[in-house]
């Protein structure tokens, strides 16, 4: 089975023609049994009458509609625990993605040792061209800080294993992220040049508050990958490294208030120095962000799960119980969850 999971947002007059190219893929490509979901995310443009008219004429198809816009978040969230399939795949609603590109996808997946994740790379884009610089400087900086080097982490033609979504969770505008959290769970990820095409119907949903909202998301994700289960590491870190530098500050203004108050006989008073208020604030601040990692420790050990702290390949030999008796919970299948691109 193969799962085709597409969020919709105001694309009535792409849907009917986005439904019959990839029905005609999957059935002139014998790719096997197929499920079509689409996520209406609150579209005030008829797209659901549009979507209810396709469910009826083929039972491929799967529609859920959301009460208001959540985000592209969301409706991939919903979309992928509704999704049967061993493979899933993601693509916008508004045709930009082709759905020809789905089998060098299934090929792709399948090259050397298998990948877990396949990303598209549009390499010649059909955008203005005040989005196609700053998105290739973004895609740039996520990965060198990621380590996930991907030309297109923005893509929204993406291909996943169905285990690949049963272990990262997203949310917010972390769906276009998908890959780097995969990636940091040890998932193997690569990636294809997809052909983008010309928009048809419909306006681009993005402007340039996304650059910036990527920006943020981009060091959430950053921390999420390094430190999210050691918050200590980098809160307490940098406290560290604040309380010194205001504690050298303040030795170096008793030294001095001793020499000349001691030795030279003069009264240079030290309240009036620049200095000190610096070194008052970064012991203030280094102290706060201290206590700050110890909180975040103390949320982190009561909300973190054993499994949260590994990922399973494969298994040999039969399942043993945990010491208390129960299954162990990575055995069990865990839930659906979401995954965040454009």
């Amino acid at each position: 089975m193969i799962s085709f999971v597409i969020p919709v947002y105001n694309e009535r007059d792409s849907l009917a023609a986005l439904l019959g190219e990839l029905a005609r893929v999957v059935e002139s490509h014998r790719l096997g049994d197929a499920e079509f979901i689409f996520v209406d995310d609150g579209s005030r443009d008829g797209s659901w009458s549009v979507l209810r008219d396709l469910a009826a004429g083929d039972p491929r198809v799967r529609a859920i509609r959301f009460r208001r816009n959540f985000g592209k978040a969301a409706a991939l969230t919903a979309g992928f625990s509704n999704a049967t399939g061993a493979v899933v795949f993601t693509l916008d609603a508004d045709l930009q993605d082709d759905p020809a590109e789905v089998p060098r996808f299934l090929d792709k997946l399948e090259e050397g040792d298998g990948l877990d994740v396949v990303s598209g790379w549009k390499r010649t884009r059909h955008d203005p061209r005040h989005k196609v610089l700053p998105s290739r400087v973004f895609n740039r900086m996520v990965s060198v800080l990621t380590g996930t080097h991907l030309h297109d982490h923005n893509c929204g033609f993406k291909c996943y294993r169905a285990e690949v979504l049963r272990e990262v969770f997203v949310y917010g505008e972390l769906h276009r992220f998908v890959p780097v959290l995969a990636h940091a769970r040890g998932f193997r990820v690569g990636e294809i040049e997809v052909r983008h095409r010309s928009r048809k119907f419909g306006r681009s949903k993005y402007g340039f508050s996304r650059f910036l909202k990527g920006f943020l998301d981009l060091l959430t994700v950053r921390f999420l990958t390094r430190f999210g289960q050691r918050p200590q590491h980098v809160l307490g870190g940098v406290g560290l490294v604040l309380l010194l530098i205001g504690g050298a500050g303040m030795a170096y203004l008793a030294a001095l208030w001793v020499v000349d108050h001691w030795v030279r006989g003069v009264d240079h008073p030290i309240g009036t120095r620049p200095l000190l208020i610096y070194s008052t604030a970064l012991l203030v601040v280094g102290t706060q962000l201290l206590s700050l990692g110890v909180l975040a420790e103390m949320i982190t050990s009561y909300n973190l799960r054993a499994e949260d702290t590994y990922s399973i390949a494969e298994r040999l030999g039969p399942r043993s119980d945990t010491i208390d008796g129960r299954d162990d919970p990575s055995s069990r299948p865990a839930p659906a969850s979401a995954v965040e691109g454009d």
